[in-house]
């Protein structure tokens, strides 16, 4: 049984990575795909753990070779996902996710209308201000982009299947676990997944 790709996108701020990465903590049948961006590395960010850094020119020449199973313009830089971090590991049977913007979710849905989608929201507006200015990430000019683009990134949180609110860390990673727990009990794969215990139940003495 092949695996579940999922996507999960949020505006910046919304406490998206620390929610997969809680989520991955707790669910290890679950893979996340690195994805490969163009922008330069944050203080304490590793090459091939949180992405595969590359230059502008090397990810565009990626695109021109079809390397990408997703791929968008993200704030200036390009961000995507090679083909071969997915397919390989639902072909294997597990569930991959994808923590990716909007405009990849959208590239996503189309290839594959089969995938799960959640977008994360902030609690406020005030909040998502909040956040984005203490984690002393970026430039004050880098924060007030990324506020102004946030609009546009929610404004498409209703093309998404499932919507989490992130105003209590631990009740959105029980909202997203629930997400996927719901997902694997789904009619078509427990019928698949446990066919044996079927068959076996419906035998006559």
């Amino acid at each position: 049984m092949s695996g579940t790709l999922y996507i999960v996108a949020a505006p910046s701020g919304s406490g998206k990575t620390s929610l997969t990465h809680a989520l991955l903590e707790r669910e290890p049948r679950i893979s996340l795909s690195v994805s490969y961006t163009s922008r330069q590395p944050r203080p304490g960010e590793i090459d091939g753990h949180h992405y595969h850094f590359v230059s502008r020119e090397v990810f565009e020449n990626m695109v021109a070779a079809g390397m990408f199973y997703e791929y968008a313009d993200v704030h200036g830089d390009w961000k995507g996902t090679a083909r071969t971090a997915v397919e390989p590991l639902l072909a294997a049977g597990r569930d991959v996710l994808l923590e990716i913007d909007w405009q990849g979710a959208r590239l996503v849905r189309k290839a594959r209308p089969d995938c799960i989608s959640v977008f994360i929201l902030p609690p406020s507006r005030v909040e998502l201000e909040r956040r984005l200015r203490t984690r002393a990430l970026d430039s004050v000019d880098t924060i007030a982009r990324r506020l102004a683009d946030s609009r546009k990134e929610i404004a498409h949180a209703g093309d998404f299947d499932y919507i989490v609110v992130n105003d209590d860390f631990a009740g959105a990673l029980a909202d997203l676990r629930a997400i996927f727990a719901s997902q694997r009990l789904r009619r078509s794969a427990q019928l698949l997944r446990h066919a044996g215990l079927i068959d076996d139940l419906l035998k006559t003495d």
